[in-house]
Parts: structure tokens; C-alpha cells; sequence
């Protein structure tokens, strides 16, 4: 019996608590992001992210727990990258802030968009990256100003991908600008698929080509 075995069952009797890894002990301290350590460090880190240009490619991530929870391997194929958005709603651009059309339309400001900061984050990395695919992404800090997310990148021709059971999916053609399409986790929340069952009855495949399914007149010819 080791020391550490022995400790606990002296402090805790014959119940054995489970001992937590670094990885756990990481995704406590996120948990708590109020909490003067993590306040401390997300400052430093928004400070340091602002000196840095919009997009630019990571070293390793800055959240290895979140990295590795949503697919990321520190292996050869795998690409980080750090994007910047700008925070606040949608303005619509129209010059001189003149709607010409019906009263309903008439807003300028106070608009929202349907998709995400962190869509918006994956969309502009995956234009910048064309040859890569975007796979997840996760938030890691943000100021008055901005909202800074890292977005995790495979390279789809990498022989180390290819053969990789678990992550060679993302090498087929259907999978090319997935981000811009909607099928990455924050597509399907901004496209309404996260829930299942009788929630999403007139969602699925998507709002548009159910709703086309349900309004379409179809005149089968009698033959």
C-alpha cells in the first residue's frame, strides 16, 4: 500500500476517493472564471491577445482540457488557431441609416444576428485556412471590446489523419467548409438541431427545406 493510500484511509476511512488528473483540476479552474486566480489570468491574457493580430496561429492551446474534450491530440495534423470578433449586436448596412422598404424592416440598430460570435470566429479562420477543416472551437477570453476564441484545425490530406480511425471522417470532400455550412457543434445550436424529439419537428433537415416540403403542392401524373 502506498503512502498516498494510506493517507486517505486514515482521513477518510475504507472510502476511497477518486483522485482527479491535471485535466480535471484545469476544467475546475475554468469553472470557476470569477475566482481572483482566473480573474487574474484572463486579464493578462486579453491584454496579451489585444497586442496580437486577429488571426493568427496558436503555439499549443490556452485551454488543453477544453482542446482535447472537443477532439484536439497534440499530434501532427492538428492546428490551433486564435481569432478575434468584435462584441456587440448587428447594425444593418444601409447608407445614412435610410431603410427603403416597408415599416416592419425600418431598424438600423438593435439588431441581432442569427449566428453566434463564435460561428463568426470559425467562419473567418476557415477563410483564411481554406486547405484545413475546422473541427470545434471554445472561448478563452474576452474585454469590453472584443471576444477571443481558438479554433481547432485538421489538415484533411496529413498522412497521420488518414490513418486515424477516429478523426479520418473529416478528410471527405462532403466535409470541405464545414463551418460555412452550419454542421460544426455552433451550427447546429444557431440552426436549432440541438434538441431532438418532438422540439424539433419542423426543423429538421432545416427550417427551409422543411418548411418547402410541408407548403409544396405535389400533382403526381396519373400514368
Amino acid at each position: 500500500m502506498c503512502i498516498r493510500d494510506r493517507y486517505q484511509r486514515r482521513v477518510h476511512g475504507d472510502r476511497r476517493l477518486k483522485i482527479m488528473g491535471a485535466y480535471k483540476y484545469l476544467e475546475e479552474l475554468w469553472k470557476k472564471k470569477q475566482s481572483d486566480v482566473m480573474n487574474f489570468v484572463l486579464r493578462l491574457r486579453a491584454w496579451e491577445y489585444r497586442q496580437l493580430p486577429t488571426i493568427h496561429r496558436c503555439t499549443r492551446p490556452s485551454r488543453p482540457d477544453k482542446a482535447r474534450r472537443l477532439g484536439y491530440k497534440a499530434k501532427q495534423g492538428f492546428v490551433v488557431y486564435r481569432v478575434r470578433v468584435r462584441r456587440g449586436g448587428r447594425k444593418r448596412p444601409v447608407k445614412h441609416g435610410i431603410v427603403y422598404g416597408k415599416p416592419k424592416s425600418l431598424g438600423v440598430v438593435q439588431l441581432k444576428p442569427q449566428r453566434s460570435h463564435r460561428a463568426l470566429a470559425e467562419t473567418r479562420v476557415g477563410r483564411r485556412v481554406p486547405s484545413l477543416r475546422v473541427l470545434n472551437s471554445y472561448w478563452v477570453a474576452q474585454d469590453g471590446t472584443y471576444k477571443y476564441y481558438e479554433v481547432i484545425l485538421v489538415d484533411p490530406f496529413h498522412k497521420a489523419i488518414r490513418r486515424d480511425g477516429s478523426i479520418n471522417w473529416i478528410s471527405n470532400p462532403v466535409h470541405k467548409h464545414r463551418e460555412q455550412r452550419g454542421l460544426t457543434s455552433i451550427g447546429k445550436r444557431h440552426r436549432g438541431l440541438r434538441a431532438k424529439g418532438h422540439r424539433d419537428n419542423k426543423k429538421r433537415p432545416s427550417r427551409r427545406s422543411n418548411y418547402l416540403r410541408r407548403n409544396r403542392i405535389s400533382l403526381r401524373r396519373y400514368r
